[in-house]
């Protein structure tokens, strides 16, 4: 698993939501809080088509913002 370049990850948005992603590992999950969904991330290269979006649950999502809100390396 490989971090996505900070700069790139900054670009990056949700397809179906336009909003900004965040890396948990090798997913990307969208900060969208009403329809919570994550994007594979596949040697290397984010696969941000919406056929390869996956659900997630409400609380996997804020426990996922909730690292990233502390500064912890989402990535670990």
């Amino acid at each position: 698993m490989a971090g996505i370049d900070p700069e790139l990850l900054g670009i990056l948005r949700c397809p179906i939501a336009r909003v900004p992603l965040v890396q948990e590992g090798d997913w990307l999950y969208s900060m969208d809080m009403n329809a919570p969904r994550r994007y594979p991330i596949r040697d290397g290269i984010p696969v941000l088509l919406i056929e390869e979006a996956q659900d997630v649950e409400r609380m996997e999502l804020e426990r996922v913002l909730a690292r990233a809100r502390r500064g912890r390396s989402p990535q670990t």
